[in-house]
């Protein structure tokens, strides 16, 4: 057990709330880039406070999981130097800053928007279900964590009152079911079904995470290509319609799909780390694995400039 000491503490405080966590939550700025308002100074100022709500949610939430799984984050080879678990942090002090965390992210919530509120209580009210009992129900764990993704990605939309295509909406279930089959099947090659630490994977064959894996991979490039495909911005500049005059095989209405080589890229790479039992957590590979950075922010780039360029209307 670690010594308790107000050092110890800040830097328990620090570990507990995992803001190396907080990289899932840019994804409350896809609407914003999506819907071409990305340069709006008032919609990203009101994007910058709901990742800002959105981060003090989630650490709240990962504070409450943590005091729920004290006993089992000991056994854990990894989680067993958590704060909480290794007693840098007491549990009093866990409790009182996890209130806090979501008194102010509800209140944050409130001034921006009712709908984004509510959002961000029912994902609170959800996470809560996971940590108590429901990571425990095989198949429901994953669409759990993947709910979580896709509810960040709608409370940008509602903060803004943006329109997100049914499309869309695919491809961000297609890929937050990913990341979360991924999660658990490197849970399961890392630690083993009988590692108790984790009951749900005691109930998953490794085959058959296998196949969501591959089954959520293909689904996730699949349905952005499909997006790219109907959802692209139509284009004016001269350079655009000049090529589409000298050859009609520029698709001059699909400049989207240039980002699906990329997509299916990054893809390829995550699942290769997922089988090398590396993707347990996913937003720590998205900020230290140089291929699938480069892959994601080639693609980033590439949607941005697309439909920020000049080239749509």
């Amino acid at each position: 057990m670690a010594n308790i000491s107000p050092e110890n503490i800040v830097k328990g405080i620090i570990k507990v709330i995992r803001p190396i966590h907080w990289v899932k939550n840019l994804s409350v700025f896809g609407a914003l880039i999506f819907s071409q308002n990305l340069f709006d100074p008032l919609l990203f100022s009101r994007i910058v406070w709901a990742f800002v709500a959105f981060c003090l949610a989630a650490s709240s939430t990962y504070i409450f999981n943590d005091i729920m799984d004290v006993k089992r984050d000991r056994l854990h080879p990894i989680k067993k130097n958590r704060p909480i678990a290794n007693g840098e942090l007491p549990i009093p002090i866990a409790i009182v800053l996890g209130v806090i965390l979501v008194l102010a992210a509800l209140y944050l919530a409130r001034s921006l928007s009712y709908f984004f509120y509510v959002l961000l209580l029912i994902y609170l009210v959800l996470q809560a279900c996971y940590s108590l009992f429901l990571k425990n129900l095989p198949v429901i764990d994953i669409i759990i964590i993947a709910t979580g993704f896709v509810l960040r990605i709608y409370a940008g939309a509602f903060v803004i009152d943006a329109h997100l295509s049914v499309w869309f909406l695919l491809c961000v279930i297609s890929v937050a079911l990913f990341l979360a089959s991924g999660k658990r099947r490197a849970e399961l090659g890392a630690l083993g079904p009988a590692s108790g630490t984790r009951e749900s994977l005691s109930k998953y064959p490794r085959e058959l995470l296998n196949s969501y894996v591959t089954m959520f991979g293909n689904a996730a490039w699949m349905s952005w290509a499909l997006f790219t495909f109907f959802e692209s911005p139509r284009v004016s500049t001269p350079l655009w319609i000049l090529l589409a005059e000298i050859s009609k095989a520029t698709a001059i209405n699909k400049l989207l799909m240039v980002t699906i080589p990329f997509a299916i890229f990054g893809i390829m790479r995550y699942q290769s780390l997922i089988f090398e039992n590396r993707s347990e957590a996913p937003e720590k590979l998205l900020l230290t694995d140089i291929p699938l950075v480069a892959s994601v922010g080639i693609w980033v780039s590439l949607v941005v400039f697309i439909l920020y360029s000049g080239l749509s209307i």
